[in-house]
């Protein structure tokens, strides 16, 4: 398994866990070492889980307005705990990671292979849903000038 969908792995597993047990920010850091331990042994850099998880931490109210915002038939605390923090790693990747690292599509494929690995049936397509508005709302990377969509979120 790649460095990278490893670490994604990882990070869903501990964002899984801080949201089930409230929202500890002060016990993130425990979870993930516990779960880079447990599922990453052969993770040669552990600084992209981390980086992804400070991200969405970081941006939690951004982020959530945008899930919010983009699927409005669902209110944030319905959405369960698998599809919302696939959401939050897919749009902190999307509007807050450095794109020439991770392109658009890429952040939007992972995410949905986290739905599908970790979440239920229909999860894959949520989030592949939700996900394709926000990448058609700001634009395709290089074509942002004169794209009628772009800053609508």
């Amino acid at each position: 398994m790649a460095n990278r969908h490893l670490s994604r792995s990882i990070a869903i597993q501990t964002l899984y866990e801080w949201d089930f047990n409230n929202r500890e920010n002060s016990q993130i850091s425990e979870i993930l070492e516990r779960n880079i331990e447990e599922f990453g042994p052969g993770l040669e850099d552990d600084q992209f889980a981390r980086d992804l998880i400070n991200g969405v931490l970081e941006n939690k109210e951004k982020i959530d307005a945008i899930i919010v915002e983009t699927a409005p038939e669902w209110p944030l605390e319905q959405i369960n705990l698998v599809d919302r923090n696939v959401l939050r790693i897919g749009i902190c990747e999307l509007l807050f990671g450095k794109r020439e690292e991770v392109p658009p599509k890429v952040a939007i494929n992972e995410a949905i292979e986290l739905a599908k690995s970790f979440g239920g049936e229909t999860s894959g397509k949520f989030v592949n849903g939700v996900l394709g508005t926000i990448y058609r709302a700001i634009g395709e990377p290089g074509k942002e000038e004169g794209s009628p969509r772009k800053g609508k979120l």
